[in-house]
């Protein structure tokens, strides 16, 4: 029997996957909500739900890329106490960063803004922010005194 994947399934099938497996085993998948018989209905319906998630992506992606256009514009401040001979005491941390972004507009989360290397000298780094699995930009952040 034909069926469409509608969940994924370890070893089985991921979502979205059309596979032929027997009548048995076809059966306890739809009766546990894994896939659905691979009929022409369910197979123009699965086509049309496909398009619609593919184009909402599509639009996510280019809200991502002007959102990533206006970061990489932007160079973040940030006030770290020093030492001796200019050294800051720790490091910046993505959430401080990620509050700074929120100061001037952007609500990115700390857990997007990825960090190459601990922030821990006077200057300006480059820090990486994941706003989409295919979009990422470089934001600019300043320690100063």
């Amino acid at each position: 029997m034909k069926v469409i994947f509608i969940n994924d399934l370890k070893k089985q099938g991921k979502k979205g996957e059309i596979k032929e497996v027997k009548d048995g085993y076809a059966s306890f998948l739809i009766k546990n909500n894994y896939v659905i018989p691979a009929n022409e209905g369910n197979l123009k319906q699965f086509n049309t739900k496909k398009e619609k998630e593919e184009l909402n992506e599509a639009l996510k992606i280019k809200e991502c890329e002007k959102i990533k256009e206006q970061l990489e514009k932007v160079t973040i401040n940030i006030s770290v106490k020093t030492g001796a001979q200019d050294r800051v005491f720790g490091s910046v941390s993505t959430k401080q960063i990620s509050q700074e972004l929120k100061k001037i507009g952007f609500e990115i989360e700390k857990n997007k803004i990825k960090e190459n290397e601990p922030l821990a000298s006077l200057g300006t780094h480059i820090v990486s922010v994941e706003l989409h699995k295919q979009v990422i930009a470089d934001l600019k952040v300043n320690l100063v005194k």
